[in-house]
């Protein structure tokens, strides 16, 4: 059974991944408000600028965590734990603007996929 909560926390990683280091200068559907590039997007929530580079460094180091996780089950939990509340912190942003429903699909899915990897991953 743990094989596919493996798959889905590489899944998790390389999301995150994509969006933060190859998408994060470009204009998706899923940027929040009219933003065309993730800092327009911070901007748009009303974050400060340092906060792009701080959720940034987060979610990347917690997609590393996944990925070495692999090896070093001690890692996982952890990192999914971190990514699940930020993307809460996602959600939120998205509601704050009024942005429509679809827009937050990305982050509740990712949420999700990190709190079914908290509730059946084993840790060794």
């Amino acid at each position: 059974m743990q094989w596919w909560l493996t798959i889905i926390q590489l899944i998790i990683a390389l999301g995150i991944l994509n969006v933060w280091l190859l998408r994060f200068g470009k204009t998706t559907a899923w940027r929040g408000g009219a933003a065309k590039n993730m800092k327009e997007e911070f901007a748009i929530y009303g974050l400060p600028s340092w906060a792009v580079g701080l959720v940034g460094t987060l979610k990347v180091l917690c997609a590393a965590g996944l990925i070495v996780g692999v090896w070093a089950p001690v890692l996982v939990k952890p990192a999914a734990g971190l990514l699940a509340l930020l993307m809460v912190g996602a959600v939120a942003m998205h509601i704050k603007v009024k942005d429509p429903l679809a827009k937050s699909v990305p982050a509740v899915t990712v949420l999700v996929l990190c709190l079914l990897v908290l509730l059946f991953k084993s840790t060794g």
